[in-house]
């Protein structure tokens, strides 16, 4: 009977050990997952910043060749309305010489 009793005492010895190696490596296992889900977090903060910041790059480009096209557009159009006004100028003063010269001898 002593021989079993040290038997099962010992079984029961390991029996805690690996239990309390189970437990911890449960617990290390927790502590990677936590930091795996934190360094997760992180990297997707940064990525949302990143996201953020590359739209609002992209908008401030947006806006700049918008006033570009615009302000290009307005000089093209200033250019059209002159040379319109030339030629109307021009035209205008034909039309008169013609009037006068056919009215007077």
């Amino acid at each position: 009977m002593d021989a079993a009793s040290r038997i099962l005492s010992e079984l029961a010895t390991r029996e805690r050990a690996l239990d309390a190696q189970l437990e911890a490596a449960r617990a290390e296992a927790q502590r990677e997952i936590e930091a795996a889900e934190a360094q997760a977090a992180r990297m997707q903060q940064e990525a949302q910043a990143q996201a953020t910041q590359m739209r609002r790059e992209f908008e401030q480009v947006l806006a700049e060749q918008t006033e570009r096209i615009r302000s290009e557009a307005r000089a093209n159009a200033q250019q059209e309305v002159s040379a319109v006004q030339a030629r109307s100028v021009g035209k205008l003063g034909a039309a008169v010489e013609g009037i006068l010269r056919a009215v007077l001898p």
